[in-house]
């Protein structure tokens, strides 16, 4: 059971030093994200992202650091983007693709260094676009040259530092760091609103609140499915004999998810949908026409309803996009029939590439409409139930980095204790 599971690891003086220590850095990234940068006020910046439904969405993933202008406000989404850039750049340069697939973990080491380096430019555009944005919306007095260079630094320091962080937490093996720091992130705010929903109880809105309970519980069950949910593809391998010794003959299964592209889909939507309210945002103060379309353009993307089908068909789109840029059904075709595998009753070489890519349609299908309703999920069940404390925690990049990281965690710490009980025999 999964608390005798808990139990054990909790029993091992070593797995229990490590969980004590990732706690510790959790802790420090939560005084790190209340911690404001100096020079600027923060008066009016919590009612901006409460009025803003994309700013809101993106300060519910730094754990309410970007509304307190902290230090790391931020928070890892430099780095996520480094990474996805250089990922798709080894779909263009060769030489990125060898050093990141073929050059094993030195080559990975180098790749993740890359992506170290590329993480400080961006943090520089991101912060001085974040803080020119605030300026013109008048969120934040005009910054003098001074503070705005030293508020950058300390941008780009706090960026740096929640990186390495994450990659320490990553040392331990119990749980990819960075995705455990967007966890923390995601679910800090929980208590917050707990103590706010029973602030402001109303007991006419219990049916509200049973009916909002149980979708959540049924989206939940839902996503993990999606998420775990794969289509195995038999395998055979040919019996080859090398000296005295027969190799091969064996069976196996191919799996293809059901949602390959991950919350990789989301992020670009999100980021997609970003874009015109930060454009309208600097051209809004600006009188006459421009300034009136700006605003124009704000109001029609900050709709619930344009933003949702948007969102919605942008986030179809990218599942395809990305998978088409990530899975290559060639590759994997040549690499069986390298390896002596074969799909049973299809031939190898581009058969087998045809066969793996009209699986991979069908499958992607399901798997690209499930990931487009997942997005929008807050936005029905808030409609539906008229609760709205807790929709980040059912939809969107929110649940899916909630239900990725506690299973992957879980695989991990069962990894461990299975490797700790090898190590009494």
């Amino acid at each position: 059971m999964w608390y005798e599971k808990i139990l054990l690891f909790f029993k091992n003086k070593e797995l229990r030093n490590k969980f004590l220590f990732v706690f510790g850095l959790f802790l420090v990234f939560r005084i790190a994200a209340n911690v404001p940068i100096p020079g600027i006020g923060v008066e009016n910046l919590r009612k901006f992202f409460a009025e803003n439904q994309v700013f809101g969405l993106l300060n519910i993933f730094s754990g309410g650091a970007l509304s307190n202008f902290s230090i790391v406000l931020l928070g890892l989404g430099p780095y996520i983007t480094a990474t996805i850039i250089l990922q798709l750049l080894t779909m263009v340069f060769p030489a990125l693709e060898k050093m990141y697939k073929e050059e094993g973990e030195a080559g990975r080491q180098k790749f993740n260094q890359y992506g170290r380096l590329l993480t400080i430019p961006l943090a520089v555009f991101e912060g001085y676009g974040m803080l020119t944005l605030f300026q013109r919306q008048g969120v934040i007095s005009a910054l003098s040259p001074e503070i705005l260079v030293s508020s950058i630094i300390t941008i780009v320091a706090g960026s740096m530092f929640l990186m390495w962080i994450g990659e320490i937490i990553t040392e331990q093996g119990i749980g990819n760091g960075i995705s455990l720091l967007i966890f923390a992130g995601i679910v800090a705010r929980l208590p917050i609103n707990i103590f706010q929903t029973f602030v402001s109880w109303d007991p006419s809105k219990i049916p509200s609140y049973i009916l909002f309970f149980a979708l959540s519980i049924l989206i939940i069950a839902g996503v993990v499915l999606i998420t775990e949910a794969r289509r195995n593809i038999p395998v055979s391998y040919a019996k080859r004999v090398r000296g005295s010794k027969m190799y091969g003959g064996v069976s196996t299964y191919l799996p293809l998810n059901v949602n390959p592209a991950g919350v990789i889909p989301i992020i670009f939507a999100l980021s997609i949908l970003l874009f015109p309210s930060m454009v309208a945002g600097f051209f809004g103060t600006v009188p006459g026409m421009v300034g009136d379309a700006a605003n124009a353009v704000a109001a029609f993307f900050n709709n619930q309803w344009v933003n949702g089908i948007f969102y919605f068909i942008l986030v179809i789109m990218f599942t395809y996009f990305y998978t088409a840029v990530t899975f290559n059904p060639q590759t994997i075709a040549e690499n069986l029939q390298k390896m002596g595998g074969f799909i049973p009753g299809v031939r190898p070489g581009r058969s087998t590439s045809e066969f793996l890519k009209h699986i991979l349609n069908r499958v992607l299908f399901t798997g690209a409409l499930s990931l487009g309703l997942i997005a929008v999920l807050p936005n029905i069940v808030a409609g539906i139930t008229e609760v709205t404390s807790f929709t980040f925690l059912i939809g969107g990049t929110s649940l899916l980095i909630i239900v990725s990281v506690v299973l992957e965690t879980m695989r991990q710490i069962n990894a461990q204790l299975q490797m700790r009980e090898y190590d009494t025999f």
